[in-house]
C-alpha cells in the first residue's frame, strides 16, 4: 500500500466514524422527540411511587392510538394557573370545599407528572385524600395519607369536562394538582410514564 492510499484509508475511516456518530445522534434525538422521552422527577408530589431525582421513560406516541386511562402516571402541560407567581390558580371562582372544575385557558410551558384519577364526564369529590368517582371511593393503595391539610376534603362534587382529565399526585398532602388548578385538556398530555431507569435499585415498570 502506498503512502497516498494509506492516507486516503485513514481519511475514509474518519469520515465513516463521523457519519456513524451523526446517525446515532440523529436516531437518539428522533427517539426522544417522537417516541420515548426521559423525565426527571422534580418534587415529592408522587411519593411513594416516584421520588425526587428518580428518572422515568415517557411514551410519547401511546396517546395517538387511544385515550389515556384512569391510573396512568402521566407527563403533561398544566394550565398556566398551576405555576403562577402567587401560587396555583383555578380558572373560575370555587367554594372552599370544592376542587377546581376548570383551569385557565392558557397552557403552561412547564411539564408536570401526576396520576390520572378521573376522565371526561366523571363526577368526583375528595374525602380524606381519596377520590370518590361517580359515587364510589377508589381503591388507591399507592397513595400517601393526606394528613388533613388543604385539599384533603373537597366534598362539593364537580364534573370533569369533556376532553379533560383530572390529575393528582400520589402524595396527596404535598401535591399541587388538579384540585387547585383544574382538569387538563387531552391535547396537553405529553405521554404516559411506563418505566423507571434511575436509580438502578428502582429500575422497573410502572
Amino acid at each position: 500500500m502506498t503512502k497516498d492510499e494509506s492516507s486516503r484509508g485513514r481519511g475514509n475511516s474518519f469520515v465513516e466514524t463521523i457519519l456513524i456518530v451523526a446517525v446515532a445522534l440523529g436516531l437518539a434525538l428522533g427517539i426522544q422527540a417522537f417516541l420515548v422521552k426521559p423525565y426527571r422527577i422534580p418534587s415529592e408530589s408522587m411519593v411513594p411511587t416516584l421520588t425526587v431525582g428518580q428518572r422515568v421513560l415517557v411514551n410519547r406516541i401511546g396517546n395517538n392510538f387511544g385515550d389515556p386511562a384512569i391510573g396512568d402516571v402521566t407527563v403533561f402541560h398544566p394550565p398556566a394557573g398551576a405555576d403562577g407567581p402567587s401560587g396555583p390558580t383555578c380558572g373560575v371562582e370555587v367554594p372552599d370545599d370544592s376542587a377546581c372544575p376548570q383551569g385557565t385557558s392558557e397552557r403552561a410551558d412547564v411539564n408536570f407528572i401526576k396520576r390520572i384519577v378521573a376522565g371526561p364526564g366523571d363526577r368526583i369529590t375528595i374525602v380524606d385524600g381519596h377520590v370518590v368517582r361517580n359515587g364510589e371511593r377508589q381503591a388507591e393503595p399507592f397513595i400517601e395519607p393526606c394528613g388533613g391539610g388543604e385539599g384533603c376534603n373537597l366534598r362539593t362534587p364537580i364534573t370533569v369536562p369533556e376532553g379533560h382529565y383530572f390529575m393528582m399526585g400520589d402524595n396527596r398532602g404535598a401535591s399541587d394538582d388538579s384540585r387547585f388548578w383544574g382538569p387538563v385538556p387531552r391535547d396537553w398530555i405529553i405521554g404516559n410514564a411506563f418505566a423507571t431507569y434511575w436509580p438502578p435499585k428502582r429500575i422497573g415498570l410502572l
